[in-house]
């Protein structure tokens, strides 16, 4: 008992050092914040009126649960250089030379930018209102939505978590994310896969971040979320949770144990 009673101390000792380098750097938080924000009033007022809805409605409301998901998915890049620059700059040799629980500096990581993502994801939801965009099936389903949309930031999480500490510098991280980043693009966030070419449309549908697109705008009540034909397109809500599942149960075992390993 008393072993897990300073776990969970070490843990909390780590995610409070992570929120105060947030109060230290509002100029960071501001720009995770206005990311988002920048893609609602982008597409949403930009591209938007040449976008094509299948099944017809307005683009903002098919919009809407995409952006949602990339706030969560684009976490993948601030945790990850995160990551890399305390490795750098010697930070988590310090941290492995203390008495601590092993688990307890990635897990204080995940810790801190769940907290992080979870006030994104409330601003970027309030944008959403600002530009016309609701829920229309209930606040249970809305609920239900917004807990799929953090358990893939979880999952992300330990994706971002495991490159950080792979890469271990915030250049190569940045690289890593510029690879990454087409990955987070196709999908059915913007466009519906049926209106790609089908093999784009393929890769887009069975991409993991397609699955909570699609149980989010069917959640929400939103347009699109009942226009595929495909299997995974209509098994959206039991794919987002398998889907981040599958992603915590690789990572999450690969970051603890690269961390333990990271001065051998």
């Amino acid at each position: 008992m008393a072993q897990l009673r300073w776990g969970a101390y070490d843990i909390w000792t780590i995610t409070r050092r992570d929120l105060l380098t947030w109060v230290i750097s509002p100029v960071r938080v501001i720009g995770e914040v206005a990311f988002p924000i920048m893609f609602v009033l982008l597409f949403g007022y930009v591209f938007g009126s040449g976008m094509v809805v299948p099944g017809g409605g307005d683009y903002r409301d098919f919009l809407m649960p995409g952006i949602f998901v990339m706030t969560m998915a684009f976490g993948i890049g601030n945790t990850m250089t995160v990551v890399a620059t305390d490795i750098e700059r010697g930070v988590m040799d310090r941290f492995r030379s203390l008495p601590m629980a092993p688990s307890a500096v990635v897990t204080g990581r995940c810790t801190a930018d769940m907290i992080n993502s979870f006030a994104a994801l409330l601003i970027t939801i309030g944008c959403g209102l600002f530009v016309g965009w609701s829920w229309h099936d209930g606040l249970g389903n809305a609920l239900l939505a917004v807990a799929l949309l953090l358990l893939l930031r979880f999952a992300c999480l330990w994706v971002g978590i495991y490159l950080g500490l792979i890469v271990g510098s915030p250049e190569a991280a940045g690289a890593v994310w510029g690879l990454l980043f087409p990955i987070t693009m196709v999908t059915s966030a913007f466009v519906a896969p049926e209106l790609m070419p089908s093999w784009l449309g393929f890769i887009a549908e069975w991409n993991p971040l397609s699955s909570t697109v699609g149980a989010a705008r069917e959640l929400f009540g939103n347009v699109g979320a009942s226009t595929a034909d495909s299997w995974i397109g209509s098994h959206a809500v039991l794919m987002a949770v398998v889907w981040p599942l599958v992603l915590s149960a690789i990572f999450l075992p690969l970051s603890v144990r690269r961390y333990q390993r990271l001065s051998r």
